[in-house]
């Protein structure tokens, strides 16, 4: 006889009473195996991901920078336009613990600065009689949180009359690490809004493609395939330079996030166009189709939702193109314009070579660059992984 398979929810004691015993029958199963029979899917794609050990730990990463650029201004020990103008181009300082053979806690020794009259390098040297103890959960430089409510509480802050340049400072003496810390939720959040317009643009023309067929189908090829041809980085180029100096900074930080958006959803409605040719002809297409349902619908609430994950997983490997995209047109001179500040904006200081040679360290907002790109790489092989089901 058959097994009689449990529904999904239903209470696993009412099959062990009624079902005979068959060695394949629910109630034959041990409670790690039922645990799993009953498990949803989007229960069973997280214990995949979970076992995905390096996909896990990039998640969490990119939680807690997300999490940071919400809170920018509490975790940047300086403001954004701080300015020490007696520590410019002043090196990265190393943070210690003991002093004289002695546990005092994190701490930073102070700074002297002589001109090298030679080559007109301004050297810096530790002041080792000069301790300076960092403060956490301090009062520093004065900020308005979002925009709304005025603090000056920081994470972290140096002494009082002393300084504290993890990262260093740059020609005008501002903090690198404060820096990065605020040009994180530029560059980070350009990914999320420029996917968001791939997001629909590649669903809804893809979709459309995909279910009707026809001519819009043949035309949105043509379309697809002419966008792909063109270089990438020469097209942004000429697109970002069409926008007028005049605008807003604000206004240039939507254009370049509509351009990237605009150019970025080929990709994905050529994947969303084969799925749904794939699975337009399923018999629960048909069923709706005979219920009088309309094609959006269609798309929307029944075919669409069967490869989400797919997509979801797609859209995370395309965040890091639009990340390095921003990047690499601020880098130009073409994208976002200061007073705006992004990684990208903050590696232009680094252009020349012999500024690279004499301050290696205005090279440091690169690092966040590669590690958010490879974090959502991995993330992406994570979740496409986790929403394979042939794995």
């Amino acid at each position: 006889m058959t097994a009689q398979l449990p529904l999904p929810g239903a209470p696993l004691q009412h099959y062990v009473s009624s079902a005979p015993f068959d060695p394949l029958s629910i109630e034959a199963m041990t409670d790690a195996q039922a645990k799993v029979h009953l498990a949803s899917q989007l229960r069973l794609m997280w214990w995949k991901f979970r076992r995905h050990r390096l996909a896990l730990a990039s998640g969490i990463f990119l939680l807690a920078l997300y999490g940071m650029i919400i809170i920018a201004e509490f975790v940047a020990p300086y403001n954004l336009h701080t300015r020490n103008v007696d520590f410019i181009h002043a090196p990265p300082q190393r943070v210690r613990l003991f002093h004289d053979g002695k546990l005092i806690g994190p701490y930073v020794y102070g700074r002297e600065m002589a001109l090298d009259m030679d080559s007109l390098k301004r050297v810096y040297t530790d002041n080792k009689s000069d301790v300076q103890p960092l403060r956490f959960f301090c009062r520093g430089d004065d900020y308005r949180l979002w925009g709304q409510f005025a603090t000056n509480v920081h994470l972290v802050c140096p002494a009082k009359g002393g300084q504290l340049f993890l990262l260093g400072t740059d020609r005008l003496g501002r903090d690198v690490l404060s820096r990065i810390i605020y040009g994180a939720r530029i560059s980070l959040t350009i990914g999320l809004i420029g996917i968001t317009i791939s997001f629909v643009l590649g669903i809804i023309i893809g979709g459309l493609a995909g279910y009707h067929g026809g001519w819009f189908d043949l035309l949105v090829q043509r379309v697809i395939e002419v966008l792909q041809s063109l270089p990438s980085l020469p097209l942004w180029m000429a697109l970002a330079a069409i926008m007028p100096v005049t605008w807003s900074p604000i206004i240039i930080y939507f254009g370049i996030t509509l351009i990237l958006g605009m150019l970025d959803w080929t990709g994905l409605a050529r994947a969303v166009r084969s799925k749904i040719l794939a699975l337009r002809e399923e018999d629960y297409v048909l069923a709706a189709q005979l219920m009088g349902a309309k094609s959006g619908r269609i798309i929307g609430r029944h075919l669409v939702p069967g490869f989400m994950s797919h997509l979801i997983a797609t859209a995370t490997i395309s965040i890091p193109g639009m990340i390095l995209g921003e990047t690499a047109l601020s880098f130009l001179g073409l994208g976002l314009r200061p007073p705006i500040t992004s990684w990208g904006i903050l590696l232009t200081e680094a252009r020349s070579v012999s500024v690279i040679a004499f301050y290696p360290w205005l090279l440091f907002p690169m690092i966040p660059v590669i590690l958010v790109i490879l974090a959502f790489n991995f993330l992406g092989d994570g979740l496409r992984d986790a929403a394979d089901p042939y794995r």
